[in-house]
């Protein structure tokens, strides 16, 4: 990754909670680089030797899921990554993470982070928290690849991926992924997600425009989600 020495100090969910009399400690500390799009950014099983911040820009947080690969979710601007690998002992990542697009990061060792835990108890809260929606988030994908179709597992990714991009110009969902990345998402093969897609476009739930994705009949397509709750 390249570096780069740009950092607002109010872009990263580390620096938007800690104490202002921290913020000093933070510039003495942090690391800023650019990651080109499909760069690794941490790499699955390595040693974990730091937190790293997203400033500007999309990543994807991804494992193996046997010979597959599965997302687990997107990381946009101040979001942070490499914060699971934090262990007592033999600490490594359990994810890995690629830029999906040029991002810009802040990256800070994982001796200072812990000091930034144990002094700043609102980021402490804050990252507890963090923790908790991400178990869930996680706990409820799991479910949702055991009890659900591929076409369901579609629908919810489609409106996951619309409620954290929002839509453009031409109301098609704003992030651009490729069909592999959404099979990913899914957790299904790309043929089977391929084929899937096409059927909800000849039953009129969604539209494709170029490597867009509009949704046309939310009422129907919202049916699919509930299927195994």
């Amino acid at each position: 990754m390249k570096k780069d020495k740009s950092c607002d100090h109010k872009s990263c969910f580390m620096c938007q909670i800690v104490l202002k009399e921290w913020l000093p400690a933070i510039e003495g500390h942090r690391k800023n680089f650019i990651a080109k799009k499909g760069e690794i950014i941490i790499k699955e099983g390595e040693p974990v030797t730091g937190v790293y911040f997203v400033t500007s820009g999309n990543v994807k947080v991804h494992k193996k899921w046997g010979d597959k690969e599965l997302i687990l979710r997107f990381a946009r601007g101040g979001a942070i990554l490499g914060h699971r690998g934090i262990q007592s002992e033999h600490a490594v990542y359990p994810i890995s993470a690629t830029a999906l697009e040029t991002t810009t990061l802040c990256y800070v060792d994982i001796d200072f982070f812990m000091a930034t835990i144990k002094v700043n108890h609102a980021f402490a809260f804050e990252l507890l928290l963090f923790y908790a929606d991400e178990l869930n988030t996680s706990e409820r994908k799991m479910r949702n690849l055991a009890l659900m179709s591929v076409k369901s597992r579609l629908a919810v990714a489609l409106f996951s991926l619309r409620a954290q991009f929002g839509v453009n110009q031409e109301d098609c969902i704003a992030v651009e992924l490729s069909r592999q990345d959404l099979a990913a998402y899914t957790g299904a093969t790309y043929e089977t997600v391929f084929r899937t897609m096409n059927e909800l476009v000849q039953e009129g739930l969604i539209v494709l425009k170029g490597k867009g994705i509009g949704i046309l009949d939310e009422d129907k397509l919202r049916v699919l989600t509930e299927e195994g709750v």
